[in-house]
């Protein structure tokens, strides 16, 4: 890892929900922080948690040195296609192993809602 550059990654502990073009994508109670040096908060999100049936494969491809290498989708929503909006990484390098698997989108290119209030069973997704 570069001199200074960390990654902190934990449980985000909120109600996460993440919507777009009035469209929600996402709700979440199990939701993960990752805080890395030099960029916002992001929150990866289980995709048991996310509208999957509203993301179409995108062809971007990008690797980072911390995390490894993630997959784009991009959200179809009321007939606008939200360019490479959500990203995986499906086999992060080991110490970034808790996203796995988990779906983030871009903060800034969503609206994002950070709350307190959570579901009965947070184990329960409201989209499946």
């Amino acid at each position: 890892m570069a001199v200074g550059h960390t990654i902190k990654i934990i449980p985000a502990g909120h109600h996460i929900e993440v919507s777009v073009g009035g469209q929600k994508l996402a709700e979440s109670d199990r939701a993960m922080r990752l805080d890395e040096t030099g960029l916002p908060a992001r929150y990866y999100i289980p995709r048991e948690d996310v509208r999957t049936e509203l993301l179409r494969p995108a062809r971007r491809k990008t690797t980072c040195p911390f995390k490894g290498q993630a997959s784009y989708w991009s959200a179809q929503v009321g007939g606008e296609l939200h360019k490479d909006l959500v990203w995986s990484y499906e086999t992060p390098v080991p110490a970034a192993q808790q996203i796995a698997g988990l779906m983030c989108f871009y903060n800034e290119r969503v609206e994002l809602t950070i709350s307190d209030r959570h579901r009965q069973d947070p184990r329960a997704s409201s989209f499946r």
